[in-house]
């Protein structure tokens, strides 16, 4: 028996085969991992920690796989427009004008959202990572952290520094927060970092065992400039970069053709799906049925809060699932559980970190959703529940490598009342700043 323990109990465990079983989870709080799953695990024990999942299923911590945390400070500032012009007019003129302490801000209150919505685990491309890196730490989640990368437009000594600045801090902070944070080198797509100085990245980044992480095929006008000047797909032009190892994880993945999915499948590459955003800049509709068919880890992630506008996994389950039938003209297509899988176990294989399943040994990293609310009765079938029903509100507790980040609706780790203040107020005086 683990000496410092934490037991949820009293509720029912979703199983990696996707059964929903009364269980308790028994957690060694020093190592975070679970070591027991079982009915009635308190009979015989005692624990140093509990928590109370009566009328609720304990499922695998959400993974965000593709956000920018900060940018919750841009949330509602541009919308109704497509990428490219929402990019130019509208958020990189502010994100020009973003501090070490605006990023900050608005990362603690991306993790404050995420925490209450059950996510446990994500990934971000920004800027100011040490401030980035510095939150999760606070917060106790558990993330993959890069430094966005954008050389067009720039003079050669800068857009070098920039790169640079993406290779220092992924060796810098890898393995920060005791562990939780993961880095990789993020150029921003294939579109926007000039072709020698991403070659230069990448094979420098997986010479240090570095992954990549990189928007790719989110909309025609990132697809059609490649084909035309290149005469080939961008992802045949991110396999000649070196860009797409088996721990390299790509954004969106929207326009992608039947070569370009036998590709992914074959260098074992990720495709971090992001319906909302998707939908709201009109992108198109990934062939997410196609990409599993073929073998393709798929996960789901949000994007940023200006382009969403929130950072609710459970909204994006729901949105995933259905937008995979409209695209693949098929009423069975993306089905609840892979929906669900999508969201906890793809993640966690997409970023290469701990989590996403709900057996013995694997990172205690939790979200127990309450059941009992009107929205989610009669429960006929709880995983359809999670992927249709369940909204981000109904999560209950949080817990990320063993520690408890939300109980009963508080947040533990950080002052929700004070992020929420500080935020308001930081990206007021950024928008006055940007305009």
């Amino acid at each position: 028996m683990a000496s410092d323990t934490l037991l949820v109990s009293g509720g029912r465990a979703l199983r990696p085969d996707a059964t929903v079983v009364e269980a308790d989870v028994l957690v060694d709080r020093g190592d975070g991992r679970i070591v027991e799953i079982g009915p009635d695990l308190m009979t015989d024990r005692d624990a140093d920690e509990t928590l109370d999942a009566s009328g609720g299923i304990v499922m695998p911590g959400l993974v965000n796989a593709h956000t920018h945390a900060a940018m919750t400070l841009l949330r509602g500032y541009a919308d109704d427009k497509p990428l490219d012009a929402w990019l130019r007019e509208d958020i990189w003129p502010a994100e020009a004008e973003l501090t070490a302490e605006d990023v900050r801000a608005g990362t603690e209150l991306g993790l404050v959202e995420m925490i209450r919505s059950g996510t446990t685990t994500f990934a971000d491309m920004y800027f100011h990572v040490p401030e980035v890196v510095a939150a999760v730490d606070e917060a106790g989640m558990r993330a993959r952290v890069g430094h966005g990368v954008v050389t067009v437009g720039k003079d050669d000594e800068s857009a070098r520094a920039d790169v640079r600045e993406s290779l220092d801090v992924a060796r810098e902070y890898d393995g920060a927060a005791d562990g939780r944070v993961r880095t990789a080198v993020m150029p921003h797509s294939l579109t926007t970092v000039d072709e020698p100085l991403l070659r230069e990245a990448v094979a420098e980044a997986h010479e240090d065992g570095i992954p990549i992480h990189t928007h790719a095929n989110e909309t025609r006008d990132e697809v059609d400039p490649i084909v035309e000047e290149r005469s080939e797909r961008p992802l045949s032009y991110a396999d000649d970069v070196g860009l797409l190892s088996d721990a390299d994880f790509l954004a969106h993945g929207v326009h992608v053709d039947e070569s370009e999915i036998e590709l992914l499948a074959e260098r074992g590459t990720a495709v971090v799906h992001c319906p909302a955003s998707n939908m709201k800049l009109a992108s198109g509709i990934a062939p997410v049925q196609a990409l599993l068919d073929a073998g393709v880890t798929v996960a789901l992630g949000t994007d940023g809060a200006a382009s969403n506008n929130d950072l609710d996994l459970f909204d994006e389950l729901r949105d995933a699932a259905m937008l995979g039938k409209i695209g693949a003209d098929d009423a069975s297509a993306v089905p609840a559980e892979a929906a669900v899988t999508m969201a906890t176990e793809g993640g966690a294989a997409a970023l290469s970190l701990p989590g996403g399943r709900v057996e013995v040994g694997a990172a205690a990293d939790l979200a127990v959703v309450d059941f009992d609310a009107p929205h989610l009765a009669p429960a006929h079938d709880p995983v359809s529940h999670l992927a249709y029903a369940v909204r981000g509100s109904d999560v209950r507790h949080t817990v990320c490598d063993g520690r408890v980040l939300m109980r009963d609706r508080e947040v533990l780790t950080l002052d929700e009342r004070e992020v929420v203040e500080t935020a308001r107020q930081r990206a007021v005086d950024l928008v006055a700043r940007a305009e």
